[in-house]
């Protein structure tokens, strides 16, 4: 009986132990996709700069480490493994999130590699995807035991997404991958339900950036049928969760231009024909025409500025990719005539295409001034366009368009084809100086200018009307430029009547403004309308730095001071001194002595 009472004593004590532990317990909380989101956009992935996100964990990782107190050892390297009894502050979960961070931001940072990964690099990144998974599992792992039913949840859907990741980039496994995906998604419509509204806001987005994943997975199972428009429209999203898919369908688009680039041999460009030998010149020129379909199709209307902008700027970088590999062709070409004719003739017609597309990104910019001419400002607080921005941009056209011009004029045995083409580069030159002759006149009519402002427009309009005559006179002319054409012939004469009218207005008031000027004139130079100073009324309770928004100087004292009258002693001027008569003094003047003695004393 002893015994058996002395071992259930001591089974209530431990479970009194146990029970008391359990209490003790703490439960972490950490906002991951907050905390991950924060971390990502101040230190690098605002603008994709993964390296730069690798180093910051790196760092954020010795410092945790170093206040943890948990090194691995001096000199020679310890492991220490981060267990659910080693973990007795968050700080150790923010160990193992980071270092999952660290992983992935590695094996984004190797699919960054220009060209793409190469076979030992893309085995490397895999490498990276799988440590990236271990430690997100770990992580969800011991949060699951330490952690909020939140936290745990958070942790779950972060593993899950760099599970989905990993099979993502390994192209195998779709389902798994799929599921995986999924997963995450389901966590995070629910944590979006609950919380502060910014943590259902990130929970949000990070839903629409999983989705393109989950589609291209559907698509490769074979539950959908994705059209490769749709796959570019879903690569036009942003965000760090997309990047990883951004790579995979840059890889899928280039292996399909490569494929179409097979078929095309030839290039052509008025009425010439030029081979393409080079694989890599035929992808980057195939690149470019599907980019330009965008730009010049029947969808180009819909599509907002900033992305017609965004799109010129990869047409350009396509042309600029094959230039550089008709020239590398060009140098290896030896001494192989008519390789080299065929080579420089394609260089001449890329180049010529790429004139014409900065002339048409030119007066993409042109319209967008033209927009925001007249208003003042707009929701986005941007300032109103000036006149001068105008002829800057007409500027450009001009150098463009003569440019072209002497590069589609160089040929010794010309086509009809390129004939017309400079006629219509010479038309178009003479619009684009009737347009910048007008907007120069409106920039001399802001600042008060009234005859040069009139001649400018008298010549802006003989210019447009010129311009115009011959646009009608050709059988395929823009309609679109002749209808700018007419509209700008209407507001220079409107607009020179105004400053004619306007000119002899102020000439008629001249003299009573100088009368006015005149007769506001103060000698002591203080003008009465300015405001006192500070210690020149400091009985009033009023400030004297003025409002916050109205950029003035305050008016506490004048300085420097200025000069004011002060005393000072007479001058005399004695002017009876010549007129005096003085009295002689000769007979105190002392006498000299002349004797024998007197040489030798003095």
């Amino acid at each position: 009986m002893g015994k058996d009472t002395q071992a259930s004593s001591a089974m209530e004590i431990d479970n009194l132990k146990s029970n008391s532990s359990d209490q003790i317990a703490p439960k972490f909380s950490i906002n991951v996709l907050q905390l991950l989101k924060s971390a990502q956009m101040q230190h690098g992935l605002r603008h994709g700069d993964y390296t730069r996100y690798r180093r910051y964990c790196t760092a954020r990782l010795r410092r945790l480490y170093k206040s943890l107190k948990f090194t691995h050892g001096r000199g020679k390297y310890t492991r220490r493994a981060i267990t659910e009894s080693a973990v007795t502050e968050v700080r150790f979960l923010h160990v193992v999130l980071y270092t999952a961070e660290r992983a992935w931001s590695h094996a984004m940072e190797k699919r960054q590699v220009l060209d793409g990964p190469n076979a030992r690099q893309r085995i490397y990144l895999i490498g990276r995807l799988r440590k990236a998974v271990k430690w997100a599992t770990l992580f969800a792992q011991l949060c699951a035991i330490k952690g909020d039913s939140r936290t745990s949840l958070e942790a779950e859907a972060y593993a899950s997404f760099m599970k989905g990741s990993l099979l993502f980039e390994q192209d195998q496994n779709w389902d798994t991958a799929l599921m995986n995906f999924k997963s995450a998604r389901a966590v995070y419509e629910e944590l979006a339900k609950y919380g502060d509204l910014e943590s259902q806001v990130l929970c949000r987005e990070r839903v629409e950036e999983l989705e393109p994943s989950i589609r291209y997975c559907l698509h490769k199972v074979g539950e959908s049928n994705l059209q490769a428009s749709e796959l570019l429209q879903i690569g036009e999203m942003e965000g760090p969760a997309l990047d990883l898919f951004k790579a995979k369908l840059e890889a899928v688009m280039a292996e399909a231009r490569s494929q179409q680039a097979a078929s095309m041999t030839e290039f052509h460009w008025l009425g010439h024909r030029f081979p393409i030998s080079n694989p890599k010149t035929r992808v980057s020129i195939l690149k470019a025409q599907e980019l330009e379909k965008d730009v010049l199709g029947s969808s180009a209307n819909s599509l907002p500025a900033e992305k017609k902008l965004g799109i010129f700027d990869k047409i350009f970088t396509a042309y600029h990719e094959a230039r550089s590999c008709i020239r590398n062709d060009l140098a290896s070409a030896g001494n192989s005539e008519n390789v080299k004719d065929d080579l420089n003739g394609l260089d001449k017609a890329v180049s010529a295409v790429l004139g014409q597309r900065t002339i048409e990104r030119n007066q993409l910019l042109v319209n967008n001034a033209k927009s925001k001419l007249t208003k003042r400002r707009d929701d986005k607080n941007e300032k109103a366009t000036k006149p001068e921005e105008l002829v800057r941009l007409y500027d450009l056209l001009l150098q463009n368009t003569s440019d072209l011009s002497d590069l589609v004029s160089s040929g010794r045995d010309r086509k009809p084809e390129e004939v017309a083409f400079a006629e219509d580069c010479e038309l178009k030159s003479l619009a684009f100086r009737a347009e910048r002759c007008f907007f120069l006149g409106r920039s001399y009519s802001l600042a008060g200018k009234r005859v040069e402002a009139y001649a400018l427009y008298c010549h802006a309009r003989s210019l447009a009307e010129t311009a115009l005559q011959k646009f009608q006179a050709v059988n395929n002319g823009d309609q679109m430029i002749i209808e700018e054409l007419k509209i700008l012939c209407d507001e220079c004469r409107s607009n020179s009547c105004i400053e004619h009218a306007t000119g002899i207005m102020e000439e008629l008031k001249a003299p009573e403004n100088l009368s006015k000027k005149i007769s506001s004139i103060n000698l002591t130079g203080v003008d009465k309308k300015v405001e006192k100073f500070l210690l020149e009324k400091l009985d009033v309770y009023e400030s004297a730095v003025g409002e916050s928004n109205v950029k003035s100087a305050p008016r506490i004292e004048a300085f420097p001071p200025s000069f004011q009258s002060i005393p000072r002693n007479p001058i005399v001027l004695d002017l009876a001194y010549n007129h005096i008569d003085f009295p002689s003094l000769q007979h105190r003047m002392r006498k000299d002595k002349s004797g024998f003695l007197s040489r030798f004393w003095g």
